[in-house]
């Protein structure tokens, strides 16, 4: 029987035969060439697209010999949609173009997917980086989520949707530093990849509680 194909990034259809790719877009953001390359392998092997909700275009209804030649095609690196990783990093348009932005949500966004976009870790994770309180990104539905204050950032830890849903606690605000996010998100991570456990980091969260979590944080 058929089955997702981790290696290439390929995930199986419902009609059990099929499969469905996502090149790798860092937050939505992208040029024309690319989108006319993507149409251009879609229209040569007659695929759906769907914009998908972790801001990529997923390519739909590719027969498995033809995975390696569409990727080959479409030289572009591919989305981690399946797999136990960091699956994505939601950015919202921040004060780059949004009036209402009060931080700089994209460069923030930028560099947290630049470092841990499909890094390996002990079940999937999600992030969230949103440049004011309307919080675009989702963020509190992310595993880290991050909102900006007029005075910094709001770090947010062990969101998710899913059919076990759960709102993000707040773990700590920090001052309008890309680099202390940064510190903090690598400290979640690591204590992460080092727990032992194969849960997401919102089980986690909800046993310790939001205390503990931050003691082992942040000391």
């Amino acid at each position: 029987m058929k089955k997702d194909i981790l290696e290439k990034g390929a995930i199986l259809q419902r009609d059990r035969e099929t499969y469905a790719i996502a090149p790798h877009i860092p937050g939505g953001l992208t040029d024309s060439a690319t989108l006319r390359k993507i149409c251009a392998v879609a229209d040569r092997y007659g695929l759906q697209l769907k914009l998908t909700s972790a801001q990529r275009i997923m390519l739909i209804g590719i027969r498995e010999d033809d995975l390696d030649r569409v990727w080959s095609e479409l030289a572009e690196k591919p989305g981690a949609a399946i797999g136990l990783c960091v699956r994505s990093v939601k950015i919202c348009p921040g004060t780059t173009y949004c009036k209402r932005g009060v931080q700089d949500s994209i460069s923030l966004g930028l560099k947290i997917d630049d470092k841990y976009h499909a890094m390996v870790l002990p079940n999937k994770m999600k992030m969230g980086v949103s440049g004011c309180m309307v919080s675009c990104a989702e963020s509190a539905l992310k595993d880290i989520g991050i909102v900006a204050t007029a005075k910094g950032w709001r770090i947010l830890v062990g969101g998710n949707a899913g059919a076990r849903p759960r709102l993000a606690d707040l773990l700590t605000d920090v001052e309008a530093d890309e680099e202390r996010v940064l510190e903090v998100v690598d400290r979640i991570v690591s204590w992460y990849r080092g727990c032992g456990r194969e849960v997401r980091l919102g089980r986690l969260v909800e046993e310790m509680g939001i205390d503990a979590f931050r003691q082992q944080i942040l000391g």
